[in-house]
């Protein structure tokens, strides 16, 4: 090995300047992650479902407040041209793209013998085919490198949730996408990883009616070895680690983040 050619490492991790496409970027996840953008420089687009009750122009405001610049965009990801649009926004108002997120998801409860098709076929409508649907659109956007990240989940991605089979099964194909989608993409220089997020504390986690809500939460801390459930900024440091040069050498593998809940010796 030439170790001449071998380069350390600086503080610069290669994001200011770039953009990003995050779906899902009016709440949780999605939001914090554009505000780590934002403190890295990053330009990003937004995309939200017009269903979503929480108001994606506190996010814009937010990003803002902190010199970042982004921009809001209406984008079902059940629809493959929406999705098309809200990368080409990207293009046209930040000159090009070069992450692509893939975030927004639904949680919904249903026992096996309930599930309809039209249960099975919606949430995978979103969180499976939704991941394409972005990362098809992004990496035709993208001239030279990039790097994808789809967002998982523990609930498939590692273990099995009871009335939730619909949402574990697309969760689990996530991971095979990704590793496939890394594999095709990888001779263009455009990563693609994979997050698995624990127990963190979001709109969606805290909805007690699909999810565990906040009492559910909490209980579930205590089992935690880092004893709370996380945060969802500290997913999305996690995916702006994915998708900066200090993972130039990284594609193909998913991330847990789940302050050690699935390494956990049961007792």
């Amino acid at each position: 090995m030439n170790l001449g050619q071998i380069s350390v490492p600086g503080r610069d991790d290669g994001l200011a300047g770039k953009v990003a496409v995050i779906t899902g970027g009016a709440s949780g996840i999605g939001r914090a992650l554009a505000l780590a953008y934002a403190r890295a420089g990053v330009s990003t687009v937004l995309g939200y479902h017009p269903g979503d009750p929480h108001d994606p122009a506190a996010a814009v405001a937010d990003v803002e407040a902190l010199g970042g610049r982004t921009l809001a965009v209406e984008a079902d990801v059940t629809d493959s041209n929406a999705v098309r649009v809200l990368v080409q926004n990207a293009v046209s108002e930040f000159g090009g793209l070069d992450i692509a997120v893939a975030n927004a998801g639904i949680l919904r409860r249903a026992t096996l013998a309930d599930m309809t098709d039209e249960h099975w076929n919606s949430m995978l409508d979103v969180d499976l085919t939704g991941v394409v649907r972005l990362l098809r659109a992004a990496a035709g956007a993208m001239h030279g490198s990039g790097a994808l990240v789809a967002v998982s989940s523990i609930a498939g991605g590692v273990y099995g949730w009871g009335e939730h089979a619909h949402y574990a099964a697309a969760k689990a194909g996530v991971l095979g996408l990704i590793r496939s989608v890394a594999v095709e993409l990888a001779p263009r220089g455009i990563r693609a990883n994979a997050v698995i997020p624990g127990l963190i504390e979001t709109p969606q986690s805290l909805d007690a009616e699909n999810s565990l809500g906040p009492d559910g939460l909490e209980a579930a801390g205590h089992g935690i070895p880092a004893g709370r459930v996380g945060h969802a900024d500290e997913v999305a440091r996690a995916i702006r680690f994915l998708t900066s040069d200090d993972a130039s050498y990284i594609t193909g593998e998913h991330l847990v983040v789940d302050g050690g809940l699935t390494v956990r010796f049961p007792s």
